[in-house]
């Protein structure tokens, strides 16, 4: 189970200063990190894999997102490993966090991509990872769009008739492409994150497949795949399972398939006891009905899956520094150097952040409302029951790795936080801070005499 060879002082000081406090003097680094939680308390200070969170805010300012480089290889490996009998590939859906140094990361443990954009593909490109890596899947963009990602080579995954038909006109069967279906199934955490019911926006209706086959055979299009995505936080493997057999009955009409993509929506911990997807119970599940799909079909096809959430969700936390203290007649605020300009998931899912002081990690539980600095009604938490804090105390937002900075934005001309990588015991700036310029740089003055 454990590396047998020594860990070197020099090589991995960090490993070997945990590893003592655990009582453990050689193991893998990174079989140690996985048997470690997420965050604790060591020497009366917050650290994550061995670096200390407010040491971070300290070097690099705060607020700031920190990712855990460790976690998102495990959570990765842990995917993989799942569904380890079938042929899988995983495409990170990099829309939940699209900075270059964790596609790098992701790229370099063999992980693909899935992007939405034209700008995403040319990322992923710029980050190391090959055409034949990547799969372009957009909802409502134009055909030129579609071409300009034909031409980078990457796999295109299209999600309406109207543009199957320009597709199959411009392209006959000498570019592949892969249908998304919207196969009406109700599932995910939230309202607007499910993306597999009737009254969704995307992917095809799995009522227009015989008008899809009409389509795909008068143009003679090559469809080298299918796919679905039913929403986010789903916690039933019978979902994955009803949406597959959706599939593979569809899959009947298409002879030239590669590979069938479930899309993704596994389930993280957003708070102590949450359920999640049981991730092994479903590769179980999935393995065997796909393999049963396989020799019905007469060949072993790929299995995709598009993760994003799943990946980088629990390795992100968020460091924002306390501006005030405000007492009202039934509240207490936390006013913090931050708002919905920079994490919006509190504000447009009603999503829950676990909150830690982590410069007070042993006081006294009080309840607080923790709000931001924005001209908004901007509340990251109400009524949480957080260790005593006082102005200019560090709180840290749990479970921040996953649509984050990418939905951040200049409300109000705030900057954008800087973004910190711990990668082997090392924390790494891999996005600086905004800065005034920033906001102004694209404009332009107008003549006003």
């Amino acid at each position: 189970m454990f590396d047998k060879k020594p860990i070197e002082k020099k090589e991995y000081s960090f490993q070997l200063k945990l590893a003592i406090d655990h009582g453990l003097s050689t193991m893998d680094y990174r079989l140690f990190f996985l048997l470690l939680p997420h965050m604790e308390i060591v020497n009366g200070k917050y650290t994550v894999a061995g670096v200390n969170l407010e040491e971070i805010a300290a070097q690099f300012g705060a607020p700031v997102y920190v990712y855990n480089g460790e976690k998102i290889v495990s959570q990765y490996e842990r995917l993989i490993n799942a569904f380890k009998p079938l042929n899988i590939k995983v495409k990170y859906a990099c829309k939940a966090l699209n900075n270059s140094s964790i596609l790098k990361l992701l790229q370099k443990h063999g992980c693909g991509l899935d992007t939405v954009s034209i700008n995403e593909v040319l990322l992923g490109l710029r980050a190391g990872f090959t055409a034949n890596d990547i799969i372009f899947t957009p909802n409502c963009v134009s055909i030129e769009e579609i071409q300009e990602a034909v031409k980078l080579g990457v796999h295109i995954n299209i999600d309406n008739i109207s543009i199957l038909e320009q597709f199959g006109s411009i392209y006959g069967n000498t570019v592949p492409c892969c249908i998304r279906v919207n196969p009406h199934i109700l599932a995910g955490g939230n309202a607007k994150i499910s993306t597999g019911h009737i009254d969704s926006k995307f992917g095809i209706s799995v009522h227009q497949m015989r008008h899809v086959a009409r389509v795909v055979k008068s143009s003679n299009i090559h469809v080298n795949g299918l796919h679905m995505h039913t929403g986010s936080d789903i916690l039933d493997a019978g979902v994955f399972l009803q949406g597959a057999e959706i599939l593979f009955e569809i899959a009947k009409e298409f002879p030239d398939l590669s590979f069938v993509d479930f899309g993704s929506g596994f389930k993280v911990a957003y708070k102590e006891g949450d359920i999640t997807t049981d991730i092994e119970e479903l590769g179980s599940a999935i393995s065997q009905r796909f393999q049963e799909f396989c020799k019905e079909y007469g060949r072993e096809l790929e299995l995709w899956f598009e993760p994003g959430k799943f990946l980088v969700s629990e390795s992100g936390y968020f460091l924002a520094k306390v501006n005030v203290l405000k007492q009202t007649t039934a509240t207490v605020f936390v006013g913090v150097d931050s708002g919905l300009n920079h994490l919006i998931r509190p504000m447009l899912y009603d999503s829950y952040h676990h909150i830690v002081n982590l410069s007070n990690p042993e006081g006294k539980q009080r309840i607080y409302t923790v709000v931001g600095y924005i001209c908004e009604t901007d509340t990251f938490g109400w009524d949480r029951k957080i260790n005593e804090v006082h102005e200019g105390d560090i709180l840290c937002f749990k479970n921040a790795g996953a649509y984050g900075i990418t939905m951040s934005s200049n409300y109000n001309a705030r900057f954008r936080p800087a973004e910190v990588l711990i990668w082997k015991g090392k924390a790494q700036l891999i996005r600086s801070r905004e800065t005034f310029e920033d906001l102004i740089k694209n404009e332009i003055d107008a003549d006003i005499q």
